[in-house]
C-alpha cells in the first residue's frame, strides 16, 4: 500500500555562516491532492553553519521524520533551487560538506519507493520556514 506523504524542507543561517538550522514539515495529501493535515515536523540545529548546509539537513530531517512515521513515497518540496537541481542530477554537486549530506540523502532514499525533489517559492515554504526560525530562536534564547 503506497503511504505517500508531502514535506516541505528549508534551512537558514543567521550571518552565513553562523547560528542555523535546518526544519522539515510533513503534511498528509488530501484525495484532491491538497495539502492537508500537519502530521510531523523536525528540526536541526548548528551553532555554525552555512544557508547550504542548513537547507540540506532540512531534507535529511524530514526523509529520516517521513521513514519513522511508516511513509514510502515522499513529495519533496524546498525552495532552494541548487539543493532541488543537486538532487535531481542537474548540478554536480561540488562542495565537499554538502556531498556528505548528498550522500546521506542518497542512502535515505533507500528506505522509500519514491522520492521527488520540486522547487517551490519561498511563499509556498512559510511552515517549514517558520520552524527553521523558532529552532534558531530557541537555540539563541530569544523565545
Amino acid at each position: 500500500m503506497m503511504k505517500k506523504i508531502r514535506m516541505y524542507a528549508d534551512g537558514g543561517a543567521r550571518g552565513n555562516p553562523g547560528p542555523a538550522a535546518g526544519a522539515a514539515v510533513l503534511f498528509a495529501i488530501k484525495e484532491n491532492g491538497d495539502t492537508g493535515e500537519l502530521l510531523g515536523e523536525a528540526a536541526r540545529y548548528y551553532d555554525h553553519a552555512t544557508n547550504n548546509v542548513a537547507e540540506y539537513t532540512g531534507i535529511v530531517v524530514g526523509l529520516e521524520k517521513a521513514h519513522e512515521l511508516g511513509f514510502n513515497e515522499v513529495e519533496c518540496r524546498l525552495d532552494s533551487e541548487l539543493a532541488v537541481k543537486q538532487l535531481n542530477g542537474e548540478y554536480r554537486v561540488k562542495n565537499a560538506e554538502l556531498a556528505k549530506f548528498f550522500l546521506q540523502i542518497h542512502n535515505l532514499k533507500t528506505h522509500f519507493r519514491k522520492i521527488t525533489f520540486t522547487h517551490v517559492r519561498r511563499e509556498y515554504n512559510k511552515d517549514a520556514d517558520a520552524l527553521v526560525n523558532r529552532t534558531i530562536d530557541h537555540h539563541l534564547g530569544l523565545s
